[in-house]
This record gives C-alpha cells, structure tokens and sequence, in this order.
C-alpha cells in the first residue's frame, strides 16, 4: 500500500465499516514502523487491502476488506495470505485479530487458517457495542504451519 493508493481505499472502507478510517488514518498507518498494509488489484483496480502491526514476533491485524461486489471469490483468503506471508517475512511467529462474533463467514475464514478464539472482547466495536472474538494461530513458523499453509496457498498459485 502507498499513499496514492489511499483515495481508491476510502469507498471500499465506508462500504465495509462506514468511513471507521480517514485519509490521515490511512496516512498515519502507512507511517508507522511497525505497519505493514497490502492491497489487491483486479485489472489495475484496487478492490481489497488488508495490514498488520508488528508488535515483537506477533503480527496483530489491524483491518482486511474487500468491496462488497466483489467478495465470496476468495479475495479475502488471497489478502490473508499475504499478511501471512508478510508477517514470516518480518519475523512474527504469532499473528492475532478480533473479529466480529456475527462475522462467522470470517471466522470460518481465519479458523481455517489456524486461528483459534481464545477470548472475547466485551463491547469492542464502537459504532454499536457489538463482541469481538480474540483469536489467535499457532506457531506460524513451526513445520505443521507451514504444511497446512502450502497446501491452502496452492489453489492461489499462479
């Protein structure tokens, strides 16, 4: 992600959580040490993005969307990925999230992904009170991790 990307980013973030984040948020991420954000294009055009922060050797993901036209083609699987493969790259041995408890497709989504709900956020989303699961992976760089995640990588192999 760079900062020009950031006016492509703004209607897929209403869209998906109601404009939660500002152009000086998407600048002030992109400026922190600890941040790392993707985004994924289709034909040249900007239709999800996805980041973490590092903190030590967990990778807490901070945000992952995709335009609602164009979900349910496995283009949040392919953006989980790639904070996945990011986070190895930066030498986080954990990765970490809160999810919605009505998000179940996503959980579905990270649970396939070795996520695991290990605690419940009260109240965590401001714009209506709503729980968060906490889930987090296992050791994302033990043999067994890697295993599962080359063969849940190769369908998205070019």
């Amino acid at each position: 992600m760079a900062y020009a990307d950031i006016p492509a980013l703004l209607p897929i973030e209403a869209l998906c959580f109601g404009d939660h984040w500002t152009v000086q948020s998407f600048q002030d991420e992109l400026d922190q040490a600890c941040s790392t954000y993707i985004v994924l294009e289709l034909d040249g055009v900007i239709v999800g993005y996805a980041g973490f922060w590092l903190i030590l050797e967990e990778a807490h993901v901070t945000t992952v969307a995709v335009h609602p036209d164009q979900q349910g083609q496995g283009l949040g699987e392919q953006l989980l990925i790639g904070l996945i493969d990011a986070a190895l790259e930066r030498g986080a041995r954990w990765m970490t999230l809160e999810v919605r408890v009505s998000n179940t497709g996503a959980q579905a989504l990270y649970k396939k992904y070795g996520f695991e709900s290990l605690g419940r956020r009260r109240g965590y989303y401001q714009n209506d009170g709503e729980d968060a699961l906490v889930m987090w992976t296992e050791h994302m760089g033990s043999p067994e991790y890697q295993e599962r995640l080359a063969l849940l990588r190769a369908p998205f192999a070019p």
